[in-house]
């Protein structure tokens, strides 16, 4: 073993515990014990001396093996539970074995003590083994089954997002041409709907780039400059229909330098911010974005608050949904939001939303401060 062995025995009797020690350092085990003969300090030193096997009498006063492999399953005790006992029945010893005994040694054949404890050990060993497997492969099988159902319903609604605004811009284009009226004004209807159309495309576009990197690229762990993240963003943003009649304020809480992937984080903030001025209200005179940023040594909170038209509260547990849209004023292909909550994933991060209907809205992130030293996986 490639540590020493913690063995606690529930024996009552002394001269069995005494053998059992000498049987043990005979066979060269390395390990240390400790006796117990009461519930009570049975329970407790499941707790205190925290033991990676268990010897178990069958009968003691007020107290038996059984009991003992119960308070076990019921603790949560992971190792060996092994019977060492007089003369019983092999149908007792059989029941034993199916509640949960890992194997049963009598005590007048105690040489082979341990070779039944590293057997068991290794048997614990290799079904622990054996339920990571099957829990990694499980989640695997959910990711797959998840990647299957996302790319049946990106497809469908991709290529409908595609095709509508260039079918709507072949229309106009049609239209234009059947038109013997030599009207600028009807021109430029066409052409500012063909526009329309352009962008709406553009967004989709936008969108399916942002999905695909988020979902292929490795997450790069660097030192990240939250303020002049936010004014990049802004200034990209600058000339967004809307984005002049809104006040933009930071407010930024530094105490240590913070470290994630750049990349995600300026995706998540540009389509919670353009969301915000997308969906201003426009009745509302003094229209505002403020973000709040503290970050510590474990993590950066960030909060975006508007006060645009809000999300109904039907609609907010389905926000992040793949192509979900709360309203028709949407452009792009639905994916904006889910965008941001698989980044956020990606980043091991989380995000929560509070919104009233003509209110405003409240997104609260908090991402992991990865201190430049290791990358989530």
């Amino acid at each position: 073993m490639e540590k020493k062995l913690k063995i606690l025995m529930l024996e009552d009797r002394e001269e069995d515990a005494g053998l059992i020690n000498r049987t043990l350092t005979k066979d060269g085990v390395d390990y240390t014990s400790q006796n117990v003969d009461t519930r009570e300090e049975f329970v407790r030193a499941l707790e205190q001396y925290n033991p990676d096997v268990i010897l178990s009498d069958h009968a003691l006063p007020q107290f038996n093996s059984l009991e003992a492999l119960k308070i076990c399953k019921q603790s949560g005790f992971k190792g060996p539970f092994i019977l060492v006992t007089g003369t019983v029945s092999e149908e007792f010893a059989v029941s034993c074995l199916k509640l949960g005994a890992d194997d049963y040694v009598l005590k007048s054949n105690l040489a082979r003590l341990p070779s039944a404890i590293f057997n068991s050990l290794r048997q614990r060993q290799m079904e622990s083994k054996r339920k990571k497997a099957e829990s990694a492969l499980r989640k695997q099988n959910d990711e797959l089954v998840k990647i299957n159902k996302e790319l049946d319903s990106f497809v469908y609604s991709v290529s409908h997002n595609l095709r509508a605004p260039l079918m709507s811009v072949l229309g106009l284009v049609q239209l234009a041409k059947m038109n013997d009226k030599n009207d600028d004004m009807i021109y430029d209807m066409y052409f500012d709907k063909i526009e329309q159309s352009i962008h709406k495309l553009d967004n989709t576009l936008k969108e399916i780039l942002d999905y695909s990197r988020n979902a292929r690229s490795e997450v790069k762990i660097e030192r990240v400059n939250l303020q002049q993240l936010m004014e990049d963003m802004f200034e990209r943003l600058h000339y967004m229909e809307g984005s002049e009649n809104i006040k933009k304020q930071i407010t930024m809480k530094e105490h240590v330098p913070f470290f994630s992937d750049p990349q995600r984080l300026s995706v998540i903030c540009n389509n919670l911010v353009s969301n915000a001025i997308k969906y201003r209200s426009p009745g509302e005179k003094n229209q505002f974005i403020h973000i709040d940023i503290t970050v510590n040594e474990n993590s950066a909170k960030i909060h975006f608050e508007d006060n645009g038209i809000g999300i109904p509260k039907d609609f907010q547990s389905k926000i992040f949904d793949m192509f979900f849209r709360a309203t028709e004023r949407s452009e792009g292909a639905g994916l904006g939001l889910y965008i941001v909550k698989e980044a956020i994933d990606k980043l091991h991060g989380t995000i929560e939303v509070e919104s009233s209907p003509s209110q405003g809205t409240i997104f609260k992130m908090e991402i992991p401060n990865h201190s430049g030293a290791s990358q989530p996986s």
